[in-house]
């Protein structure tokens, strides 16, 4: 079921800077530090003086990425411990954001996914923002029998930590839940599923 042509299947396009925009704002987790640095030298003059990033070092800590950030010069730059406090920041930020303001995220697909649901909330059209993954390619699964989700999942098939099924991860993926969709493989006889396999490390 891992299909790399179906139409739901996202697509990231990568960082390119917007020299038109009044305000950037760039929402990082981790090693989407990185997509930043390596964006930086093809930034316009002044891109980041009305630059604000949101930072989420995640698994990346002891790689100096905020000191890096940080000698962008940019016209703020928040850190935080977790998605979910990078994401109440984000909702925050985008409640009293004006025209002309760009959104640039990057980082794991999970992470990404809070933020787009975020942007469409505050009525941002997805296809507007500039989206880069970086780093652990693992997914938030959705079960389609409990309608729980499954962080972290490396693996298909993977155990519902809502109910116990066993769940096909398939490539089927939506942007409004930010999720990829699990089905249960062992429906016909149960306890018969194959081994885990390890896809999204």
């Amino acid at each position: 079921m891992l299909s790399p042509g179906m139409p739901s299947r996202p697509v990231y396009k990568g960082l390119v800077p917007d020299g038109h925009a009044k305000h950037n704002l760039i929402v990082a987790e981790g090693e989407g530090a990185l997509a930043i640095l390596e964006m930086a030298p093809t930034a316009p003059s002044g891109f980041f003086s009305k630059t604000t990033i949101l930072f989420c070092p995640a698994s990346s800590a002891g790689k100096d990425y905020e000191k890096q950030l940080t000698a962008l010069a940019p016209k703020a730059l928040w850190t935080f411990p977790t998605p979910a406090t990078t994401m109440f920041r984000l909702k925050g930020v985008l409640q009293t954001a004006t025209m002309g303001t760009r959104l640039y995220c990057t980082g794991t697909e999970p992470f990404m996914g809070l933020a787009l649901q975020e942007a469409l909330d505050a009525g941002i059209d997805h296809k507007s923002i500039h989206m880069e993954h970086r780093g652990s390619a693992k997914r938030r699964v959705q079960c389609v029998h409990c309608k729980g989700f499954t962080d972290d999942v490396t693996s298909s098939p993977v155990i519902c930590r809502h109910c116990g099924l066993n769940l096909l991860v398939r490539d089927h993926y939506s942007r409004r839940l930010g999720a990829f969709q699990g089905v249960c493989i062992d429906a016909e006889v149960p306890g018969e599923a194959p081994a885990p396999e390890e896809i999204f490390p």
